[in-house]
């Protein structure tokens, strides 16, 4: 397990460090939303960014804590650590509402999760799906597959007490959806969960 978060953590840093051939596919409230194709598999990888009013240390635990998240994601229906394997690392249990207008049914996923730091303050999320007997598939949701995915938060040099946070995402949501529905309902994830942290980080004063 190990090898594998340190794999994943290494291909969200070069997502975060590449900044070419992206194209824009939507800007709302302070937050892109841009992507390029996957080199994971047949979908987009997804980068959305956006200022929130805090240091990375703040914001990354209440990014992905449970007594957390389930207070500010809209967008999960259950969230839970499953097995911390050490400090930094954890297998998580996340289960989404159904969107789209229904479009999309619930899914369920489960992933490694690694938090790692990097100098100037720069705290990341970094994640993919395995395959974890404890936690098998169940009828009441898709099972859906994270590709490597997670959150670069760093703080601005210019006012060290906000944070731009950058979100890559690129899951395969399993099921027989046509891929112009996921691809049309993922930017707006994006800018949803950005939108959801900031006004949660905000209401928590």
């Amino acid at each position: 397990m190990d090898l594998i978060a340190e794999n994943v953590a290494r291909k969200v840093w070069s997502y975060n460090e590449d900044v070419s051939g992206w194209t824009l596919a939507k800007n709302s409230n302070g937050i892109t939303v841009s992507w390029k194709p996957s080199g994971e598999y047949g979908g987009n990888l997804y980068r959305g960014e956006g200022i929130i009013e805090d240091t990375p240390e703040n914001i990354i635990p209440f990014m992905y804590l449970p007594e957390n998240r389930l207070k500010w994601d809209k967008a999960l229906k259950s969230y839970s650590i499953l097995e911390w394997i050490d400090e930094d690392t954890a297998i998580c249990h996340t289960i989404t509402h159904s969107y789209g207008m229904g479009l999309i049914s619930s899914r369920d996923f489960v992933d490694i999760v690694r938090i790692k730091r990097y100098d100037g303050g720069i705290v990341t999320t970094n994640s993919i799906s395995v395959d974890y007997p404890q936690c098998p598939p169940s009828s009441a949701h898709v099972r859906g597959r994270n590709n490597p995915c997670g959150y670069v938060c760093s703080p601005l040099t210019e006012n060290p007490d906000h944070s731009k946070l950058v979100v890559f995402i690129q899951p395969d949501l399993g099921g027989m959806l046509p891929r112009s529905v996921v691809e049309s309902a993922l930017p707006n994830n994006v800018i949803n969960l950005i939108s959801d942290a900031r006004a949660g980080i905000k209401a928590r004063g």
